[in-house]
């Protein structure tokens, strides 16, 4: 991740407060809550990783923060700025199953998306963006002839078109096979190296892992947890696994944990970490020799999971 210079103020880019959104039918005299009182902010230079299930509201929250719609009531401000739409031309956006005019080629619609930012792009250059986003030949072809894969990496180049100060994708590795989302996943931190900030929601809970600074779980439109994926993980320890070796007699340390032994390294798994220090103090006194102390932790899958079933 870029880092920050230590000289410069931080600033978010993104400052939520209570935000709700209430969808009405005018048919069926229902309504559905999208959000429900939301909080959340986003500092500058940072990939930021929204996670929840289905219907939890992040595709309602990106709509309202790119100013698709309107929220029903709270306070949002991008960019210091209380209308999204005024901050529109620092964004670039993705949406989840995008769609583009099937008539045009890659080169014509990135062209297109160019001219809304007010920017003439030769071919070259559109070459150039196509090219880092995987599509080499793919300049002269149809939209209506793009795979799902394709339509994706092309959506990607359109969001970052106008060089934006900040990216907002939903879920932007779908439908990406393993190496398209390596790809896109290195594209990503590559303009957040380059200043950017990063907002993206994903299904895929390893690559949010993989590139995030901080993350927001967001469950029945409210936020549940928030934080950097270090104070997330390290919140809970499942277990202590201490390795030592030159005790042979190791009836001791079956009070501790579960003990097991090859190719003469003791492994000791141990649950409760109050009988850390009591093993580790144990292992010195019979003069046996340390080789690790392991703590492992949750994964972010399993937080994630914790937090729904919560």
């Amino acid at each position: 991740m870029r880092e920050k210079d230590s000289w410069r103020l931080e600033m978010n880019i993104l400052d939520i407060k209570s935000l709700v959104r209430i969808y009405r039918s005018p048919f069926l005299m229902k309504k559905s809550v999208g959000l429900d009182g939301l909080d959340m902010e986003i500092e500058e230079g940072e990939i930021y990783g929204l996670l929840g299930p289905n219907g939890a509201g992040k595709t309602t929250a990106l709509k309202i923060i790119t100013g698709l719609i309107r929220p029903t009531s709270g306070k949002i401000k991008i960019f210091d700025k209380s209308d999204p739409l005024d901050a529109r031309k620092k964004i670039g956006f993705l949406p989840e199953n995008p769609s583009f005019y099937p008539h045009l080629t890659g080169g014509e619609l990135l062209k297109f998306y160019a001219r809304l930012y007010n920017i003439n792009l030769s071919d070259t250059k559109v070459q150039e963006k196509m090219n880092m986003v995987g599509l080499k030949k793919s300049f002269d072809k149809r939209i209506s002839g793009y795979s799902k894969g394709m339509i994706q990496r092309i959506g990607f180049a359109q969001a970052i078109i106008g060089d934006p100060d900040f990216v907002v994708l939903d879920e932007p590795l779908s439908g990406l096979d393993p190496l398209g989302r390596r790809e896109i996943k290195d594209l990503i931190v590559e303009i957040n190296r380059k200043g950017k900030t990063v907002l993206f929601s994903s299904h895929i809970l390893s690559d949010v892992e993989a590139i995030c600074s901080r993350v927001g779980i967001i469950i029945n439109g409210r936020m549940k947890q928030v934080g950097s994926l270090r104070e997330i993980l390290k919140r809970d320890i499942r277990y202590v696994e201490i390795e030592f070796e030159g005790i042979r007699d190791l009836k001791a340390f079956n009070r501790y944990g579960r003990m097991k032994s090859e190719d003469g390294i003791n492994h000791l798994r141990i649950e409760d970490e109050k009988n850390k220090d009591k093993a580790i103090n144990e292992i010195i006194k019979k003069k046996g020799k340390i080789l690790s102390v392991i703590p492992v932790r949750k994964t972010l899958e399993e937080h994630f999971m914790q937090a729904i079933n919560e």
